[in-house]
């Protein structure tokens, strides 16, 4: 038996924060705004998994009005939501993933971000995809206002 779920998220970027996406710090003059560490991507991701066992979203899980969660690494929010859905009988089956921004380019960091989300899931990097785009200029991503990332995952019941 399988779930499939989608996840979005969107940030804004903003002097001052580090840009950290799927756990990897990029290189860049402004980061992401938010309670966490505003990893766009890894907020997505969280979202597809969630969503695929009607679980609610991370704000369910992790409010950003609780103080517990101001910086959290989203990693181990991740790691958590893992927990979660395995409680739940399920495991992932892979998750495909794409996060928007003009710049900076983000090649050189994918696979990091891959591994990392690997790990983290307990699964093969295999499956874990990782995609940037821009929006050629257009709409908030493209005026270099903020990112967003969209993810699906598969989740499959796992034979615990």
């Amino acid at each position: 038996m399988f779930r499939i779920g989608h996840g979005y998220d969107v940030h804004k970027l903003t002097e001052g924060r580090k840009l950290i996406l799927g756990g990897v710090e990029v290189p860049h003059t402004v980061g992401l705004l938010g309670h966490s560490d505003a990893d766009v991507l890894a907020h997505a991701i969280m979202d597809a998994m969630l969503g695929a066992l009607a679980l609610g979203d991370i704000g369910h899980l992790f409010p950003d009005t609780d103080e517990r969660f101001k910086g959290a690494d989203s990693m181990k929010l991740m790691a958590e939501v893992v927990r979660v859905c395995g409680e739940n009988g399920y495991a992932i089956g892979n998750i495909d993933a794409t996060v928007i921004a003009q710049a900076p380019k983000l090649a050189p960091f994918i696979q990091q971000m891959r591994e990392n989300i690997a790990r983290v899931c307990g699964c093969d990097v295999s499956q874990i995809s990782v995609k940037a785009t821009t929006e050629e200029h257009l709409g908030f991503t493209g005026e270099k206002l903020g990112m967003s990332a969209h993810a699906v995952a598969l989740m499959v019941k796992s034979s615990q």
